[in-house]
């Protein structure tokens, strides 16, 4: 590590949140700070902002004042990165750190869930996609192709499904539910909110819908059903990336655990507890060469 830097900083940017860990030059933990979201999708400049603002929040949480940028390496996971405009501009505009490192935040989910060992991960959150670092050091991803023609088993996935459910419960094509009903009261009550909530829904706001098919499951067969064919579709992305089985998984994102029970038996059987997460990952960018 240069002698020049006094702080190592891993974010984690997506659609929901920024998480930021700050450790000192010799790697002792300093402080784990959140703020607003920081996916590229929302501009290079917006993201730099959440990103800053969660740096500082870090900071003040450790009871520090913020340092020269200069004296600070900064590793990033971000989701976005792969749309190469996007990360151009990101970096572009990036403040003048000694050094900086940016990623996906499949791949430093990837890194952090394994401590940079080789490893497959199945990350559910907002969106989905698969990582496998294999022994020899190549990197492969599987899926991760966005709301709404990909993102199989996500928050997303779910809530559009759940939405279209309701949607088609409201016209008579179909019998209301429990899951239909949380739906409808979720997003106002009648046809016309329904109409209005669905007419400007993104990703991030049918994956907060997620939710409700998950504490339907239990009492309504439809929901039950949506769980398990994201089951389904989380197996598949591991089996693409392991064909033969002998990588550890790990289940990752806000959407992994809470799926855990819909899991194919032979699919819980391979799992393994992540022993990192992806702001753990984003610094172990600053340790190791980036591959993808």
């Amino acid at each position: 590590m240069d002698p020049d830097i006094r702080y190592q900083i891993g974010v984690d940017g997506g659609g929901t949140g920024t998480r930021v860990r700050l450790l000192a030059a010799d790697g002792s933990s300093l402080a784990l700070a959140e703020g607003p979201a920081s996916a590229l999708s929302q501009g290079a400049a917006k993201a730099w902002q959440a990103v800053s603002a969660a740096i500082e929040a870090a900071f003040l949480q450790a009871g520090l004042p913020s340092p020269p940028t200069a004296e600070c390496a900064l590793g990033l996971g971000l989701s976005g990165v792969h749309n190469r405009q996007w990360a151009s501009e990101f970096e572009r505009l990036a403040p003048p750190y000694s050094r900086l490192l940016l990623a996906t935040d499949g791949y430093t989910t990837l890194l952090g869930a394994h401590g940079g060992q080789p490893g497959i991960i199945v990350a559910l959150g907002t969106g989905s996609i698969g990582e496998a670092l294999y022994p020899d050091g190549s990197h492969r991803e599987v899926g991760g192709w966005g709301y709404p023609s990909g993102d199989e088993a996500s928050g997303a996935w779910l809530g559009q499904r759940a939405a279209q459910l309701t949607q088609m419960a409201l016209d008579g094509r179909r019998s209301h539910s429990p899951l239909t009903r949380a739906v409808l009261e979720f997003v106002g009550g009648d046809w016309q909110a329904m109409m209005h909530w669905n007419g400007r829904a993104t990703p991030a706001q049918f994956a907060r819908l997620a939710p409700l098919a998950l504490s339907a499951a239990r009492v309504d067969p439809e929901a039950d059903a949506l769980l398990r064919q994201a089951g389904e579709d989380a197996w598949s992305i591991a089996r693409a990336l392991d064909p033969s089985g002998k990588l550890p998984v790990a289940l990752c994102g806000g959407l992994g655990q809470a799926l855990r029970d819909w899991l194919p038996p032979g699919f819980r059987q391979r799992l393994v507890s992540p022993r990192g997460d992806s702001a753990m990952g984003a610094l172990q960018l600053l340790r190791r060469p980036v591959r993808q």
